[in-house]
This record gives structure tokens, C-alpha cells and sequence, in this order.
């Protein structure tokens, strides 16, 4: 099955929101925000979205998708369980984000997705999601996918869109404790949020 695009051309936006898709998928096709039913897209939960934030997300959301590459929130897809081919995917989704042109870009992808394209650094900020344990902060794992999923829900619905790291902080900081971190040589900005 090939993806069925809900819209032709490239994504236009200020802010390019990059996820990663979910092991766990509804069992019939749709639109791929509706396939993905992991934590991070249920604590996204596009279905209780207005239009107008919903229409944000058509734009400004990019899923990578070990199957069918860059897929955007209404792109038609079917469930599958396969595994992301780094080396082979590498080249394609790299000349289709490459291609889109945003102020900033908004990493919230995991680790396994990231060798498929490296932004530019000093316009992308990558999301690390960490709590306390005994005053220390750590990273943490699952916790960070349903946070992630509800910062993207923050974006979506935010009076404002963020156009610099700095703006996408103010945003975020007025729900989550974080610290923003900035680019040096090739490394991207980082924000770096303690979940809830």
C-alpha cells in the first residue's frame, strides 16, 4: 500500500514538528494520525483538536514512518510492523525535508528515527524529556513519548507560533518546567523539559 496524500506539494510552515510513529497501530487503514495509537498519540489526541489547531498539524506535523517514509497527519496509511531501514531511507525522506521550508524546526523524534535526516542546527531545537529522582534530573523513556505528544498538542493549540528557540520556550515554559540549551557548531538548540 502506498501512501494516498490528503494534500499535493510540499509542507509550508513556520514550524516543522518532526515525530516518530508508534509500535502500537489501530487494525484497519486511515489517516496515519489515526493509524499511530501509541502513547504519544494518544496524549496528542488529535480527535478533541479544533480545526483550526488540526489544520496546524497538517502542515506543520512530519511523520517518519519505517514503511512508507515521510507521512504527514491525513496521509492515508495501513498498519504494518517493520523496522526503519536507516541506509535506505536516508536519501528520500532527507530530499523531502530538504526540501520544506520552515523558520523552526521541532525535533521530538526518537532515536531510531533521527539517522534519516539531520536538520539544520541552528534552526532546529531537539526535545529531551527528563524528571527528578532524588533532586537529580534524568531522562527518562516512556514517560517522554506521552510528553512529547502532549507538547505537540501545546504547539497546535498555542494563540502564537513559535518562529525561534526562544519563542518555542516562552511557549512551553508557561506549562512545563525546562531550559533551553543553545546550538553550538553542528549541534541543534535543545529544550529540555521535565515531564508532569
Amino acid at each position: 500500500m502506498s501512501v494516498s496524500r490528503a494534500r499535493k506539494g510540499p509542507i509550508l510552515a513556520t514550524m516543522l514538528i518532526l515525530l516518530p510513529p508508534s509500535e502500537k497501530k489501530a487494525a484497519d487503514p486511515g489517516p496515519a494520525i489515526t493509524v499511530y495509537t501509541g502513547v504519544l498519540y494518544a496524549a496528542l489526541d488529535w480527535h478533541h483538536l479544533n480545526k483550526a489547531a488540526q489544520k496546524r498539524g497538517q502542515t506543520s506535523i512530519a511523520i517518519i514512518s519505517a514503511k512508507y517514509g515521510l507521512v504527514r497527519p491525513l496521509d492515508e496509511i495501513g498498519p504494518y510492523k517493520e523496522k526503519i531501514n536507516t541506509k535506505k531511507m536516508r536519501k528520500p525522506i532527507s530530499a523531502e525535508l530538504d526540501a520544506i521550508y520552515a523558520e523552526l524546526i521541532i525535533d521530538c523524534r526518537s532515536s531510531t528515527y533521527k539517522g534519516v535526516w539531520t536538520p539544520p542546527a541552528h534552526k532546529c531545537v531537539e526535545i529531551k524529556i527528563f524528571t527528578y529522582v532524588n533532586g537529580v534530573k534524568k531522562t527518562i523513556t516512556h514517560m517522554s513519548k506521552q510528553t512529547r505528544g502532549a507538547l505537540t498538542r501545546l504547539l497546535l493549540q498555542s494563540k502564537s507560533v513559535p518562529r525561534t528557540p526562544q519563542e518555542l520556550y516562552e511557549i512551553v515554559s508557561s506549562t512545563y518546567e525546562c531550559e533551553l540549551i543553545k546550538a553550538i557548531d553542528k549541534k541543534p538548540w535543545v529544550l529540555e523539559v521535565v515531564a508532569q
